[in-house]
């Protein structure tokens, strides 16, 4: 994991790449939160850092880097394997965490609400 560049895999990109990570995210962002919800240790952080990536009054470059660290969360392909127990989503929890020390301040408490409402139902 210490090999992993922070730097290259939060990189905002083009208009393209945003769109294309938008829609992986969106495709697979649930799915995934239900299979690491017992590893990911601020999964409130992760779903309201979606609902942030997701709202167009977001910053296109605070939505960027959200969406390129929601993707490399949702991609299977990353440092290591999702499916690995335990370490699978240790990789993407290091991405997640730099990504919202750099962004934080652009989650707002909106945000967090619909974080606790979505989880609220994910774990009924």
């Amino acid at each position: 994991m210490s090999d992993i560049k922070f730097g290259e895999i939060l990189e905002p990109g083009d208009d393209d790449t945003r769109r294309d990570r938008e829609q992986k995210v969106q495709n697979k962002f649930w799915k995934t939160v239900r299979n690491a919800a017992r590893q990911v240790p601020f999964m409130e952080d992760l779903v309201a850092s979606y609902y942030c990536a997701m709202d167009s009054q977001t910053p296109t470059r605070v939505r960027g880097i959200l969406l390129a660290a929601l993707a490399y969360f949702v991609l299977p392909l990353d440092g290591i394997p999702d499916f690995f127990a335990l370490v699978g989503f240790s990789d993407d929890v290091a991405v997640l965490g730099v990504a919202l020390a750099a962004v934080r301040s652009h989650i707002k408490p909106g945000h967090y609400a619909a974080a606790r409402n979505a989880l609220g139902t994910i774990s009924d």
